[in-house]
């Protein structure tokens, strides 16, 4: 599956990547992160006409994972391992809209309730849900071939909630100054290869899990050149600042052990490419350590 995978911004500095700048301070199609799980994917196989349920696994390239029914959910997924999986796949076949698209979401949970913590975060509603499932919509695939080479991009169409299905897609708003990208000289910035990013990520990621502050001195060790430190440190401190000034609508409240945030994060869809604003050490942490759903 060609499935582009979206960066932290702080982490496309590492290779020299200069037009992270230009994204953060670009207009752009801001969505907020919801924090659902399991992931579903549903549509209408372009190839065959039929509309599917499924999680990602319906783009396998090797077992055939596409529930084209409430039979084949049974067939395809244990009931010893996977009854909650089946459950929520079969609600998902039975409710969702059979719409000429292939769509990407969230689960949420099942109506009956106003306050759901499908993974990490808590979401409250402001009343009791009356629809049969709830989800979280977030990205579009389009299918020229087969459908294990679908390309995805990121969904701009806000759905209306029906009588079974309650859609979650906020509006996030940001008052835009038309601020100039700072000048940035790297002159004394020693970049590293794609090859030592990618090791490097996997170090940082590692310092969050284990819950270790990235300071100076901890990402110099990583990275080994303080300029590249302080880069990475100030597009740090301008994601912080542009995630404090965006405006969310349209969405339940949202807690994280109890404190209300402003939930899992962002995407930000710009001219220079699809980047992603998480509080790193806060969110990922909580979902390394205590997602319901870790991978």
């Amino acid at each position: 599956m060609q499935n582009l995978h979206i960066e932290h911004p702080e982490d496309l500095i590492l290779d020299g990547n200069l037009e992270v700048f230009d994204a953060l301070y670009s207009t752009a199609h801001i969505s907020q992160k919801i924090d659902g799980a399991p992931s579903i994917v549903y549509g209408i196989n372009p190839n065959n006409g039929r509309f599917f349920v499924g999680t990602k696994s319906v783009f396998n390239k090797i077992k055939d994972m596409v529930c084209y029914s409430v039979e084949d959910i049974n067939e395809k997924y244990d009931k010893r391992t996977h009854s909650s999986l089946i459950d929520v796949l079969v609600a998902c076949f039975l409710y969702l809209p059979r719409n000429n698209e292939i769509i990407q979401a969230d689960f949420i949970g099942f109506g009956g309730s106003n306050v759901y913590r499908p993974n990490t975060l808590t979401y409250s509603f402001p009343e009791i849900v009356k629809q049969k499932i709830i989800i979280a919509p977030h990205t579009t695939y389009e299918v020229e071939g087969e459908l294990k080479d679908a390309v995805n991009s990121p969904l701009l169409t806000t759905f209306a909630d029906s009588d079974d299905v309650k859609y979650v897609q906020p509006t996030v708003d940001r008052v835009y100054e038309g601020k100039d990208v700072p000048p940035i000289n790297t002159d004394r910035v020693t970049f590293m290869t794609p090859k030592e990013a990618k090791i490097a990520k996997r170090a940082v990621n590692n310092l969050i899990r284990e819950g270790v502050e990235l300071s100076d001195a901890n990402l110099y060790d990583i990275f080994g050149c303080n300029h590249l430190v302080n880069l990475y440190q100030i597009i740090r401190d301008i994601k912080s600042d542009l995630m404090d000034s965006f405006i969310v609508s349209d969405a339940p409240k949202c807690y994280n052990d109890g404190i209300e945030v402003k939930g899992e994060g962002f995407v930000m869809v710009t001219e220079y490419g699809i980047i992603k604003l998480v509080d790193r050490e806060d969110f990922s942490y909580a979902n390394f350590t205590k997602g319901r759903f870790q991978t």
